[in-house]
């Protein structure tokens, strides 16, 4: 066999020359590929790592902001308790028996015994108008009651101590005497059977009586 025969030509090296170029070419292709994809996957990871840190740190300071927050409770002020005593305190009050008129009314049924009675009265100072009967309407009385109008309670508390410590209370409506009016007096004595006829006890103010009154004095203290 000549030479000739075993000389490739000058186009088949060219043309093997060249396919394996390409096929290289295709071959450092096909590495580029792969390589890109393992770099944007890993990017991917770390992106998507970074964003769960960012979003645990957020959380987490969006926690501490909430339980960091301080509620504040309402504060009372300070209140002071005032405790008041109440103490009776004597005061002794001169009652002026000429300051005041006394109007008797017989309701005992004995005849003569409500003049008796003021003759008695006016003998110790105090200042009687003329005796009168109770009202029809108005029941025998088995005991006496002294009656006063407002503001003569005190007057009316010498009186039915003077009478031996009677009833007090206040005046009724409409009044009981035959005439239904008082005059000028502010305490009425409506007498019973209990002291109608008999003479008074000793007196118990020789001029003038003398009503103890307990006023309210209180004493605070405070707490």
């Amino acid at each position: 066999m000549s030479q000739e025969q075993y000389r490739p030509s000058r186009g088949d090296s060219d043309r093997q020359f060249s396919g394996g170029r390409s096929s290289g070419g295709r071959s450092s292709g096909g590495r580029s590929s792969g390589g890109g994809s393992n770099v944007n996957s890993t990017l991917s990871i770390i992106i998507a790592v970074l964003a769960l840190l960012l979003g645990f740190f957020i959380l987490r300071d969006i926690r501490g902001d909430n339980t960091s927050q301080t509620i504040t409770a309402p504060t009372q002020n300070n209140v002071v308790t005032t405790e008041t005593t109440v103490l009776d305190l004597p005061v002794q009050t001169t009652i002026v028996l000429t300051a005041f008129k006394i109007q008797i009314a017989n309701a005992s049924g004995i005849a003569g015994s409500a003049g008796q009675l003021t003759t008695e009265l006016q003998g110790r100072g105090f200042i009687v108008q003329p005796a009168l009967n109770k009202s029809e309407i108005t029941p025998k009385q088995t005991v006496t009651v002294v009656y006063y109008l407002l503001g003569s309670e005190a007057v009316a508390a010498s009186v039915a101590k003077e009478l031996g410590g009677v009833a007090v209370a206040a005046m009724p409506e409409p009044i009981p005497t035959e005439t239904g009016k008082l005059g000028e007096a502010s305490v009425l004595i409506l007498l019973g059977t209990d002291i109608a006829g008999i003479p008074l006890p000793p007196s118990t103010s020789a001029v003038a009586p003398v009503v103890t009154i307990a006023p309210v004095a209180p004493t605070t203290t405070t707490g």
